[in-house]
Formats: C-alpha cells, structure tokens, sequence
C-alpha cells in the first residue's frame, strides 16, 4: 500500500492524514490544537517552535495510529493558514512570532494605503488590494514599528513553508503563496515594483523562490525524522496555500465552479481562464499556471462558531445538543428575529467593523442565538457569493469545511443563495488535497487535474426550498440593510476602543 501524507496548520487545528493513494481512504488522522498569542490587542501570532512541535506531533500520532513502517510513506506535502507573515533572519532563524490572518494590527497602514492611492494601485498591479493580514501590510508595520527586525530579514514566506523548511531545510514557496501580495497579476511572478508599491525597499530579495505545488522541493533531513517518526529521505513536495487545498481535495478547484469554504475565514472562490480585478475580491494565482483564483473573503466564518461555543456555552447550564438541534429547527423555519454579524476579527465591509448581535427579547434563549450566529455566518458567505456573480458565472457550488458538516446549516445555504450545493464527504479536505500535490511528485498520478478527478469524493446534494429560499432572502437583505446602519456606530465604537477623542 503506498501512502500519502498531508499536513495542515490551520489557524486553530493542526491536523496530519496518512491517505492511501490508490483509493483516497483516510488510513490515520491526528489532530492537536494550534495555540494563538494575543500579546496586545489586534496582535494575534504564533511561537514558531511550537508551531513546528505541534506538528511534529501530529506526524508522530499519525504514524503510530496507522502501525505503518515510514518507509511506505512514498511523499509528504503540507498546507496551511494563508497570509499572515513568517520570517527567518539572515542566518535562517525564526525572527520572531509569526503574524497570523487574524491579525489587524496594520489596520491603520492599509486605511492610509486606501487614502493615498496605494490600494488602488496594488489592485492595478497585483490584483488586489491589500487586507491588514497581507504580508505586506504587517510588513510595512514591522518596518514602521520594529526598524531593527526588519533590518535583519532574511526570508519572507508563507506558515506552510515554515513548515517544509523544517522539514527539509529548503526555503520557497509556490504561486498559491507567491501572489498574496508580491507578484504581477499579468505574469503571475515576483516583480520589484510589487514591493516599490508598498515602499518595502529591500525586500524583494527576501521573498521565497516560486516553485510549482508539485515539485519536490527537498527531502526530510535526518534531524526532521528524528523528531518525527518520518524516513530521512522522504521527498516532501511544496504544497500549497490551504484554500487552494482544500478547494482541489473536494474536485471543485476549476473553472465555472463556486466553492465556499466555512472554515476560520469565509472563502468564497472561482477560478477564471483571465484576470478579473475586484476591491471585492483577491484575484491571485490558482494551482497551475495560466489559471486565477478569485477569492471573496473574510474572517467571519466557522471560527466565529467555534468562539461562540468556547467563549458563551462552555459551562453553560442545559444541554447544549438539545439546544443545538432547537437552534437548527429555529434556523431552516426562518421567523427568528435575532440577527448577528460575524465580525469579531473582521469583514466584507469596513475595517473597524465588529460584532453584534440585534433584535434580542426577553423571551429569547440560547437556542435562537445559537441560530442568529449560524445564520450570520451563512449571510456572510452570501455577501461574498452576491459579490462574486457580479462576474462570474457559477455552474456548481460545492461547499466543505466545519459548519458544513451540520446537515442544517449546509440546506440553509442552498436555501439562501437559493442554488443545489454539493458537500463532499471527505475527511480534512486540504490534507487531501496536499496529499494530492505529493502524489503527482513522486509519480503516483501524472498531474493535478488527472489526481483530483481520479478519486472523486462522495458528495451529498442540497437543494433550495422554494418557500424557505424566499423566506432567507428577505432576511439576507434585512441582514445587509441593519448593516448600513451599523457603520457609525462601528466607527464610534473603533474611536472608544482607542481611547481618542471625539
């Protein structure tokens, strides 16, 4: 049996698959939690040696859940978290904590980017306009905020590289990673007027060299399989950023097809034969050359779940299964009058956006705000979908990752885009889709297109339900009309949190 494994560092789960590459089964699956540092307000960032101990822990658990001897692994390839910044220094250290896509603290730097013309002219150039967590915009901070890390740059890269490089001691990245923020959307490669743009002078030269997803980009050193488990020698191959991942672990990373991504971030995704530039979307390079992703995003998605059940309902009193099956029939009946809005790290709309929750009553319990939230996540999604059929055309939606897994929420998304919506069964579809990269590296399926349509995953249909699609509707504009006056009273609230003046 030949084996595959994929790696994923997901903002808040580290996971490790072993597949089997004849038929895409799961043979073993770890999962550890990836700790955060929030040092300040707005900072959110990881220690890189827990980072990597985390995954050597993973790769360890997984390897003995499977009783695999490591020589039957044929290759190894990861992903991650995209954007956000890793930097080694000049002598390939770690510099410091990792920036991850929740981070904002460059929130000031991209308002004056939006301001003085620099945003319009990196969505010209690059194809985007930069986020707070653009490894541009933290950079800018840094070399602001902290001249002399920023003097001893030595490397500039992606989590996922982090990754590779310990395990292979190689530095790069690939086009996925390559275009968060430094490459040309015209020639899809590294231009020095992407970083003149930014005014990030001397780091052009730091930035990772770009190699295809599928290259084997190193081996697994002796030290790597010490700490693992793994065969010193194991060919890893680059990988890719996680949204790619997981879009081709479920056969949906190709054109004409819409796929949304209910993870951390609310991805929202198309890929497309030309480039077409939004400010609301990123359009940056897909897995093969000569294709562009287009991604609608934010951070306002599963994560916001997950920090609603750790933050409200941990320890709470009741059964929150009872609650959570109440919460789904209040959902799909569509008469709940609380609304929420996501936004507790981010959104479509303003920067100092932040959460609310509008329309609560005293006779309202937990099960009707549990339904609000999923429902916020859902109409965010929907925002993204509405921008993106602007220009493109969808002739399937396939959907994946965490609240997509509950039947309820994933039939409220066909009702509300009013659309039939594929969700596949499979287990850590960015893993899968990593495992993927691997095969093609070593050989075991001739290129990527070939690797995703050869095992394809079982898939469970939604379709919309007229009355419940109308119902949905009406709340989606409803949701998107308590937004418009929700702005000043973000800005108002931007301006306390701060501390400034009137």
């Amino acid at each position: 049996m030949t084996l595959l494994l994929g790696i994923d560092s997901g903002l808040t789960i580290t996971k490790a698959v072993l597949f089997n590459a004849e038929n895409g089964e799961p043979v073993a699956v770890a999962r550890k939690k990836a700790a955060q540092l929030h040092p300040q307000d707005h900072h959110v960032e990881r220690d890189l040696e827990t980072l990597w101990a985390t995954c050597v822990e993973v790769i360890q658990q997984v390897i003995t859940k499977s009783g695999i001897d490591p020589s039957q692994i044929a290759a190894v390839s990861q992903t991650a978290h995209g954007d956000g910044l890793y930097l080694l220094d000049k002598n390939q250290n770690p510099l410091g904590n990792s920036s991850l896509s929740l981070d904002s603290r460059a929130h000031d730097i991209v308002a004056q980017w939006r301001s003085d013309g620099t945003a319009k002219n990196s969505l010209a150039f690059c194809g985007q306009e930069p986020g707070v967590s653009s490894p541009a915009a933290i950079l800018a901070w840094i070399k602001q905020h902290e001249p002399e890390r920023y003097a001893n740059i030595g490397s500039v890269f992606s989590c996922k590289d982090y990754i590779r490089f310990c395990l292979t001691n190689a530095i790069g990245t690939d086009r996925t990673e390559a275009s968060t923020a430094f490459t040309d959307v015209q020639t899809q490669d590294y231009s020095p007027r992407a970083t003149d743009i930014f005014g990030l002078d001397g780091i052009f030269d730091c930035l990772a060299p770009i190699l295809n997803p599928t290259d084997v980009a190193g081996v697994v050193t002796q030290q790597a399989a010490d700490q693992t488990g793994l065969k010193a020698g194991t060919p890893v191959a680059v990988g890719l950023h996680d949204v790619c991942a997981s879009a081709l672990g479920i056969n949906a990373h190709k054109l004409n097809t819409l796929s949304i991504i209910a993870g951390t971030y609310s991805i929202n995704q198309v890929v497309s034969s030309k480039p077409i530039t939004s400010p609301h979307w990123f359009c940056r390079s897909a897995v093969e050359d000569g294709l562009w992703n287009n991604m609608s995003i934010s951070p306002a998605s599963s994560g916001t779940y997950d920090w609603y059940v750790t933050a409200l309902l941990e320890g709470a009193d009741g059964d929150h299964a009872k609650r959570a099956k109440e919460a789904e029939s209040i959902l799909l009946d569509g008469t709940n009058s609380v609304f929420f809005h996501p936004f507790l790290y981010g959104s479509p709309y303003v920067q100092d956006a932040s959460g609310s929750l509008v329309g609560l009553r005293g006779w309202h319990g937990q099960e009707h705000i549990t339904a609000a939230v999923l429902e916020g996540i859902v109409f965010n999604h929907c925002v993204h979908i509405e921008r993106l059929s602007e220009a493109f055309d969808f002739e399937k939606v396939c959907l994946t990752g965490g609240i997509s897994r509950n039947p309820a929420v994933a039939q409220y998304v066909a009702d509300a885009i009013n659309q039939e919506i594929d969700v596949a069964d499979v287990e850590e579809a960015a893993c899968w889709g990593v495992a993927l990269c691997a095969g093609v590296a070593v050989g075991c399926f001739e290129n990527m297109a070939e690797a995703a349509a050869k095992i394809t995953p079982k898939t469970t249909i939604y379709r919309p339900d007229e009355n419940r699609s109308a119902k949905a509707r009406n709340r989606f504009e409803s949701y998107k009309s308590q937004i418009v006056h929700l702005k000043n009273i973000w800005s108002e609230l931007d301006r306390l949190e701060k501390g400034r003046e009137s």
